[in-house]
């Protein structure tokens, strides 16, 4: 599995986010940032194309080698620097309250320690920021759920580690954040694959 976590999944991740209806949301999901931006599972930088012109700097956070190969011609075309934070321990390397918002789309899913990381954007917020995000999660739909708890082993195996079941929401909140703004449907295909949390977040 080491082979394709590391060197395929990546790649088939780049193509599949890329659709052009992902595009759309994405470009909802940025609009509104401004200034210095963290942007937690930067992948393949397909969000890039869609940061508001007010944005000044992009501190990108990203394990995967590969996805810094597939993104490097979209960073090398954006108006906007990207700088890279390489992580060496369990927290974020950057001061409390020291960036203006948090980007993180289809990344909560997969983070094994996500309440953790959650805490750590808390952490690094201004008070007046915001946590932008969109991320696919469990469905209030009981039967939806139940797939999706069937389903989650096996997902979890084939996509890298994500998660069909998480409660996005509660996981926001409970690391510190009042959402501010959420809307949540499921997106076309399999219903236990596509429910949807796409919101705002503020330092509670």
């Amino acid at each position: 599995m080491g082979l394709y976590r590391e060197q395929v999944l990546p790649r088939v991740i780049n193509v599949v986010l890329a659709h052009r209806e992902l595009a759309a949301i994405r470009e909802r999901v940025a609009s509104g940032l401004w200034g210095e931006v963290l942007e937690v599972g930067f992948g393949s930088g397909l969000n890039v194309p869609h940061y508001p012109p007010r944005v000044e700097r992009v501190l990108a956070v990203d394990p995967a080698t590969v996805g810094r190969k597939l993104a490097a011609r979209r960073v090398a075309r954006s108006p906007v620097p990207v700088e890279y934070l390489d992580l060496e321990g369990p927290g974020l390397p950057l001061d409390d309250a020291s960036v203006g918002h948090v980007l993180v789309t289809w990344t909560l899913c997969t983070i094994p320690d996500v309440t953790g990381a959650l805490a750590e954007m808390h952490r690094v917020l201004r008070p007046e920021g915001r946590l932008h995000f969109v991320e696919h999660g469990r469905s209030p739909d009981g039967g939806v759920a139940a797939w999706q708890d069937r389903m989650n082993p096996l997902q979890r195996r084939l996509a890298g580690g994500c998660n069909l079941n998480r409660p996005i929401d509660r996981l926001v909140e409970g690391a510190g954040f009042r959402i501010t703004g959420l809307d949540r449907y499921y997106m076309p295909g399999p219903r236990p694959l596509t429910y949807t949390y796409e919101g705002r977040a503020a330092k509670g």
